[in-house]
């Protein structure tokens, strides 16, 4: 569809000022969340994306009200929960994997759920089986159909110690909100600890959960009978900041991200300066943030593993690699959290950069991917002239990968289905225009 198409003329530095809003991998939780008070819920900064707009949706089909200012505040009255059609649950689901985290609270308050068969990104293999087992050690019966999974809890739910196999955010996110209230002490060990993780327990702490984090991973849940509401402002998107971080670096710009957070992007400020960028942190209250640059001067290659916090996000990796394609040398990166997350680069292949990926584990140590037949590395050399060509977007931050690579390369690209950007990027069309860039659409 022409409006589904993004006309991009590359070859100019992005320079200006935009802001983020609240964290997607946050907000949608927090949402979620609001099933399991007694009373409204507020929750501020929320972005126009349309992981809100699936969460919202719903919501509204199991009853809570939701309504909004129009510029980000949300409140959520749960008063009304009730059951929603599995056909109107596929419906509104669409190609999300938010509605598996819908189970606990859903067992909580009606004893019973229904989860449509999940989509998302195709980046890798993404299995819901930690969630299953997880729910199951709660005490739910999980019946699987051909439209998706039908839980139960005849008992309840209670308490439970389990330990993820890998510290997976969702299935961390999904023992927080069925653990908060089940009976007894839930332990949870090797679980994830991201930023989002952290302001998820807060926004739970607020409602009246008892939540321990304790050191190596280790979290305990003292399960309560009833929650309350919450009011709530969340840390901004880290992820959409560094993506624009990257595309200063690729077309040699300069970016101020207002709501961009120091302490959240430590690890990718390290890298960002290793490469030859520069940032300059703004700690105003009022329009706090951080520039990013880049200073003159030859980018330079390095070696790179992404992995679960504190280390490089996964969800960094796509727009850096771009920026890596004009640095001298040869850049490795080795991607350790999905095995197929490396499949964007055939496209700036085509647009003149040179990318081999390999089924080795090129990084510092060997990972869960290697000898299993995933292409889950590659080494990038450069710089290379990228030039435009017609990309097609692969997935959220590939997408928008893919978008960095035609705001750097010389002549006019033509992108296609960039409506999937607006799943984490928010009026990414306006900021673009904010920042000097030439694009259009159809």
């Amino acid at each position: 569809m022409p409006n589904d198409v993004l006309t991009v003329h590359g070859g100019a530095p992005l320079r200006g000022e935009i802001k983020v809003r609240g964290a997607k991998n946050l907000v949608s939780k927090a949402m979620v969340a609001t099933l399991l008070g007694d009373t409204p819920s507020r929750l501020y900064d929320v972005p126009r994306v349309r992981d809100v707009e699936v969460v919202r949706g719903l919501l509204e089909l199991h009853g809570v009200r939701v309504s909004d200012d129009g510029n980000g505040a949300f409140v959520f009255d749960p008063a009304n929960v009730g059951t929603a059609t599995a056909d109107e649950i596929n419906v509104h689901a669409g190609s999300s994997r938010i509605p598996i985290l819908f189970c606990g609270p859903l067992l909580h308050r009606l004893g019973h759920a229904f989860i449509p068969e999940l989509g998302g990104c195709h980046i890798g293999d993404r299995p819901i089986d930690f969630h299953l087992a997880a729910l199951r050690q709660f005490g739910a019966v999980v019946d699987k159909t051909a439209g998706g999974l039908h839980l139960t809890a005849p008992s309840g739910l209670h308490g439970t110690k389990f330990e993820l196999p890998y510290p997976s955010v969702g299935a961390t996110e999904q023992v927080l909100l069925t653990g908060v209230r089940a009976e007894g002490v839930t332990e949870l060990r090797n679980a994830a600890v991201e930023p989002e993780i952290v302001d998820l327990i807060c926004v739970l702490q607020k409602m009246g959960a008892v939540i321990k984090v304790h050191t190596d991973r280790v979290i305990e849940i003292e399960g309560v009978p009833s929650l309350r509401g919450y009011s709530h402002r969340p840390i901004t998107d880290r992820l959409e900041a560094a993506s624009w971080a990257c595309a200063a670096l690729a077309t040699g710009g300069d970016i101020t991200v207002r709501g961009a957070r120091q302490v959240d992007m430590m690890t990718f400020l390290n890298v960002f300066t290793t490469v030859g960028g520069a940032f300059e942190v703004h700690d105003s209250p009022v329009d706090g943030g951080i520039r990013f640059f880049h200073p003159g001067g030859e980018l330079r290659a390095l070696a790179i593993e992404t992995d679960v916090h504190p280390g490089f996000m996964t969800d960094w990796q796509q727009p850096l690699v771009v920026a890596l394609t004009q640095a001298r040398g040869l850049s490795i990166v080795h991607e350790t959290v999905y095995e197929r997350r490396l499949g964007y680069t055939d496209a700036l292949n085509t647009m003149g950069a040179t990318i081999q990926v390999y089924r080795d584990c090129l990084g510092g140590t060997p990972c869960r991917f290697g000898r299993r037949n995933f292409q889950h590395s590659a080494v990038i050399a450069g710089p290379s002239k990228l030039h435009a060509a017609d990309l097609v977007i692969p997935d959220l931050r590939g997408g928008f990968s893919h978008l960095i690579a035609a705001l750097a390369a010389e002549g006019t690209s033509h992108v296609f289905g960039v409506s999937l950007i607006n799943r984490g990027y928010e009026d990414f069309d306006a900021k673009l225009a904010d920042l000097g860039a030439r694009a259009e659409r159809g």
